[in-house]
């Protein structure tokens, strides 16, 4: 009895301690990224009984918070600067790459296809209808409705809006010269809603007929929600799947000496709406190595587990450049 008495203690001793050592980190930001630092975060948890809590706010409010170091870590779509990382004190590197994709609800509609000259005409809100010359003459065989557009945006500061975005300036210039890549946007289509989020705005597209808008690859599949084929920049459509990310994700240009800063979006093959998600660290934070070790253990070890939420793993040559990075930075 006193045997078990001793292990008992013993056991309640051990779990006390190893309780007392597990760390607990904070971040918030890009909801881009949000199934990705889910899916890894469970892992990670399951595996060391380190919590990662991170909360899906936006890039915007990512940025601000791990300025304001009232999180340990945000989530951004949109690159800093090295002068800006600078400034706010703050370590910058690429854990994902994804994929926004067009995603929309017209009953009876599946494998739209969507050219550059009817994406550039939507987003101008010159296309109003879904049976418009432009959008009918690449989908022979579909019967388009002569229901009018609801275009769907997000409410908040956002990555994925400037990933969009950016995209939108590549290819078409009327766009590039009266509105340009931004976060947040004054979306010239009058017959629009928003949501916030992406989940916000792939549940928004669900619940309204005749809706299209831009959402991360992860919460379009998640939510069922049809995906339009793409004209891309060589001028073939292309499907929103694993491949064509992949095939696009070879462009990206993440060079530690920038920071990692890089935009992909409308690369010269592939999938055209393609961006890295990225992690912001402060230099000098009390849990910024504990950041590192989760970030480390994620993609050294647990990489290949985004690909079921429709990511696109770093290559294990990026990786590396990232853990030199830690090493350099001080934070490894």
């Amino acid at each position: 009895m006193k045997m078990k008495k001793v292990l008992a203690l013993s056991l309640l001793s051990l779990s006390i301690s190893t309780l007392a050592h597990a760390a607990k980190i904070e971040g918030t930001g890009s909801s881009f990224a949000y199934p990705a630092y889910k899916t890894w975060s469970k892992a990670y948890y399951d595996e060391t009984g380190n919590q990662v809590n991170y909360t899906p706010t936006g890039s915007g409010s990512g940025i601000k918070e791990v300025t304001a170091r009232h999180v340990d870590f945000g989530g951004s779509d949109k690159p800093l600067k090295s002068a800006s990382l600078a400034k706010a004190g703050l370590i910058m590197f690429p854990t994902a790459i994804g994929a926004v994709t067009f995603a929309y609800n017209v009953e009876g509609v599946s494998g739209l296809k969507l050219s550059e000259a009817a994406i550039s005409g939507i987003m101008l809100g010159k296309i109003t209808y879904w049976d418009d010359a432009v959008i009918a003459g690449d989908n022979a065989g579909l019967k388009l409705p002569h229901e009018e557009i609801l275009f769907v945006h997000r409410s908040d500061k956002s990555g994925t809006t400037f990933a969009f975005t950016y995209y939108l300036s590549k290819m078409n210039q009327e766009w590039r010269e009266t509105i340009g890549a931004k976060k947040v946007v004054a979306w010239p289509s009058k017959n629009r809603i928003a949501g916030k989020g992406n989940f916000g705005v792939a549940t928004a597209i669900k619940n309204n007929a005749f809706s299209i808008g831009y959402v991360d690859y992860a919460d379009a599949k998640k939510n069922g929600l049809d995906m339009a084929v793409l004209e891309n920049r060589e001028k073939v459509f292309v499907n929103p799947e694993p491949a064509t990310f992949e095939a696009a994700a070879v462009y990206a240009d993440l060079d530690p000496k920038k920071d990692f800063y890089a935009n992909i979006a409308y690369p010269p093959k592939g999938y055209p709406i393609v961006t890295a998600t990225f992690a912001l660290v402060p230099k000098e934070g009390k849990n910024s190595k504990e950041v590192i070790k989760f970030f480390e253990y994620a993609l050294t070890k647990k990489n290949k587990l985004i690909e079921k939420v429709g990511y696109v793993t770093l290559p294990e040559a990026v990786v590396k450049k990232v853990q030199g990075y830690w090493v350099a930075k001080g934070l490894k």
